[in-house]
């Protein structure tokens, strides 16, 4: 697996360039080898530092991975919050949100496998702290599931695992994006918002 692309804009509320660039090469490096199979020299060697420059901005590796989860999660919360603000009619949020969650595991795959798949590599308090507003972001699903619900637009047993249902369409992406599958961020956004709407038993329009 090579290593993709991570743009500087993911850091925008990180002041410090050189820890942008940390954050940037620990994505990369995680994204690839894994946290186990990564040392904290593979790092340095990616940033251009030496392991002592490394040390005065992450201690530890746990904690380089710890901040990448963090504001990994807490942007990918922010962003998807925007983009359903305003939208008010079930179907045309479930496909704005669907949409807009599936297009960014897409073009970001490298962050979110790793803050997906080196989740238990953190501390528990670290965990717990993540969880949180992973927690957040599922609830913005569940809660769209049921309104739609409430509105008898959707059609499900159980809101909780339907929220839940489209929550994981998208987080897959970042397991087999850019391994031969050639596709358009765009169009697989739209086709999954398609797919979202029907698995709650409207209809795609």
């Amino acid at each position: 697996m090579t290593a993709a692309t991570v743009p500087d804009e993911l850091w925008n509320s990180v002041g410090s360039p050189t820890r942008r660039r940390l954050l940037t090469v620990g994505v990369e490096a995680f994204a690839v080898r894994g946290f186990h199979g990564t040392t904290t020299r593979d790092i340095a060697a990616r940033a251009g530092l030496s392991p002592a420059a490394l040390y005065v901005h992450y201690r530890t590796k746990e904690l380089l991975l710890f901040d990448i989860s963090r504001i990994g999660h807490t942007e990918s919360l922010v962003a998807l919050e925007r983009a359903g603000a305003g939208v008010t009619d079930p179907v045309e949020r479930v496909r704005t949100l669907v949409a807009h969650f599936a297009e960014r595991h897409a073009r970001h795959h490298a962050l979110g496998r790793v803050v997906h798949y080196e989740l238990p590599a953190l501390t528990p308090e670290h965990r717990a702290e993540v969880v949180v507003t992973r927690r957040k972001i599922e609830r913005v699903f569940r809660d769209t599931v049921a309104a739609g619900v409430a509105e008898g637009v959707f059609r499900v047993d159980d809101v909780a695992d339907a929220g839940l249902a489209l929550l994981s369409l998208s987080l897959d992406i970042c397991r087999w994006w850019g391994q031969g599958r050639p596709r358009s961020p765009r169009r697989l956004a739209d086709h999954y918002a398609n797919l979202a709407v029907a698995m709650l038993g409207a209809a795609a329009g």
